[in-house]
């Protein structure tokens, strides 16, 4: 018995410690109300408390009734969708849990190029002679002259 523990203790030393690796994960997310950004629902960006401004601002805004958080600032392809929620769920979690996000939180230049895309694909119809006209040196940004559609008035 005792060569048995002394030959595989690493085994079970890394069993314990992935054991709480798994444990403090789970209750991590559980507690954070992980699963709820699986969803559509836009009241699982106030999960955390920064987005609050945004959220009443959201409810406030003309697209509140035709879009979700969802709807504009991540693609809308399956796997785009859950790969660029990922990116951001831990750039988010590090930043919130670092404490070292700008105050106020600004949106990163390629997620506010995955917006601009995503005005374009909504709104198609309505902006195709303005596309045409756009370029990379002059690319057109929705939110310059729109800024309140999305978000609203926070005050």
């Amino acid at each position: 018995m005792k060569s048995f523990i002394s030959s595989s203790w690493p085994l079970i030393f890394l069993s314990v410690l992935l054991g709480i690796l798994l444990g403090a994960g789970a209750y991590t997310a559980y507690n954070a109300n992980g699963l709820s950004y699986l969803s559509n629902d836009p009241k699982a960006c106030v999960n955390c408390h920064i987005m609050r401004e945004h959220y009443d601002g959201w409810q406030k805004a003309g697209h509140h009734a035709v879009a979700t958080c969802n709807d504009c600032h991540v693609p809308h392809a399956l796997i785009p969708k859950y790969l660029a929620k990922a990116e951001n769920g831990y750039r988010h979690s590090k930043a919130f849990t670092l404490q070292d996000f700008h105050e106020p939180i600004r949106i990163r230049p390629s997620n506010s190029e995955m917006l601009r895309r995503n005005c374009i694909e909504c709104h198609q119809e309505m902006v195709r002679w303005i596309v045409a006209l756009d370029d990379e040196e002059h690319s057109l940004s929705c939110v310059h002259c729109h800024a309140d559609v999305g978000h609203g008035p926070t005050k």
